[in-house]
């Protein structure tokens, strides 16, 4: 039986995904801020670990209390759920901190914005998932606006902004093949347990890679940094996680792509009035390319299963 619930259930949920987009876009523009303090990457990375895990882990550990034994993950399910969060939350999130040393943070967020199509190329190699019309030719309209953005403004382009593209684009990368490998091990964890387990995993993924590489004096940056570092801890990784996942459970995953559509525009905003990043023609075209495309693979990908019959979803 379909439990039925008020007009406010959705709404409340497409306000929850919005608000969570709406935080993690300003995520690049923090660190771009926290940047000029000269701290690097994989310091600022450990940084934001320290101060984001362990509400993941403790949100984890209630989980797990109040699991029947019978439904808890085994050790297996577990480790698997640790790699695949090494690769996502760690990897994929030091590659985009590095490309972010070098490049715009309204160019990164649109590069990023790109991965569903990295999930349809990526199901296709490795498992053989078929390759839809509408995903190739979103596809081709989204990377013809960042070629536009790249191209359009031939004085801006030079190498440090060609590596900064390559990072991002590694991170876009590792993230879509995270989606691939992620989604069965979330549905033996459930979303919550999964997000705890992976987050715990790749935070101490960090760490250690910091204190191998870094003395510990280098968790120290400076004070006015702080606020900084706290403000992408809390309110551009822990708040958004959770307001997107309390608005999944209300309007579904699908639903809370399209209102993360937003997300891109939040942050060509915010960059543009608070790092003074310009904006004209090659911006403009290529952005309304990359969310033209997104646009057209979403639109299609929430049609009714029953208008998509043969199909196999995307992992």
């Amino acid at each position: 039986m379909i439990e039925k619930h008020p007009p406010s259930w959705r709404i409340t949920g497409f306000a929850f995904s919005a608000a969570g987009a709406m935080l993690f876009a300003i995520k690049g523009v923090l660190i771009k801020l926290i940047y000029r303090f000269g701290i690097d990457t994989t310091s600022l990375l450990a940084m934001r670990m320290l101060l984001a895990v362990p509400v993941f882990a403790a949100v984890g550990a209630y989980t797990w209390r109040r699991l029947d034994r019978e439904k808890r993950p085994d050790a297996r399910t577990i480790c698997h759920a640790m790699l695949v969060g090494i690769l996502g939350y760690y990897i994929s999130s030091w590659l985009d901190f590095q490309g972010l040393q070098t490049l715009e943070a309204q160019t990164e967020r649109l590069i990023l914005f790109t991965y569903p199509f990295l999930v349809i190329l990526f199901g296709r190699l490795l498992f053989g998932h078929p390759l839809r019309a509408h995903a190739l030719v979103g596809a081709g309209l989204s990377y013809a606006g960042l070629f536009v953005m790249f191209a359009g403004a031939p004085a801006r382009l030079d190498a440090a902004m060609l590596v900064g593209g390559g990072y991002v684009a590694a991170a876009a990368a590792s993230f879509a093949l995270y989606q691939l490998f992620a989604r069965e091990v979330i549905m033996r964890c459930g979303a919550s347990l999964f997000t705890a387990i992976a987050m715990s995993a790749a935070g101490m993924t960090a760490l250690l890679g910091f204190l191998l590489t870094h003395p510990a004096a280098a968790l120290s940056p400076p004070r006015p940094a702080w606020a900084l570092i706290l403000a992408l801890a809390v309110f551009a990784t822990i708040v958004p996680a959770f307001l997107m996942s309390a608005g999944t459970a209300r309007i579904g995953a699908q639903g809370t792509a399209i209102v993360s559509t937003i997300s891109p525009i939040v942050t060509i905003g915010v960059a543009i009035l608070v790092l003074g990043e310009p904006f004209g023609w090659p911006e403009a075209v290529g952005t309304l390319c990359v969310l033209g495309g997104v646009g057209l693979f979403s639109l299609f990908e929430t049609r009714p299963r029953a208008d998509r019959a043969g199909e196999e979803g995307p992992a």
